[in-house]
């Protein structure tokens, strides 16, 4: 993709992940990941022997911003490049 192509809202893919535009920068594109993610949970002091649990959801709450519960991430101007509007561009 170019960096033109980009709007706030769009999906695409990259890295054989979909990914969600959250912000247009002037050389880079930020988005969040909008496949399943992990969410850890802990209860108690971990050191102390507390219980920690780690589960996959597909909850779209986490994927309500801004703010964001997922991370944002940057995708530079070498990132973009591999960018696409769909899973199956990539094998072109």
């Amino acid at each position: 993709m170019k960096h033109e192509e980009f709007r706030i809202g769009i999906e695409f893919w990259c890295g054989g992940r979909r990914w969600r535009c959250t912000d247009v920068g002037t050389r880079t594109v930020v988005g969040i990941c909008v496949e399943p993610h992990e969410v850890v949970s802990v209860a108690g002091d971990v050191e102390a022997g507390g219980m920690t649990t780690r589960t996959i959801t597909t909850d779209d709450s986490w994927l309500a911003g801004p703010p964001y519960a997922v991370a944002e991430e940057v995708f530079d101007e070498h990132s973009i490049e591999g960018c696409t509007l769909s899973l199956d561009a990539n094998d072109e």
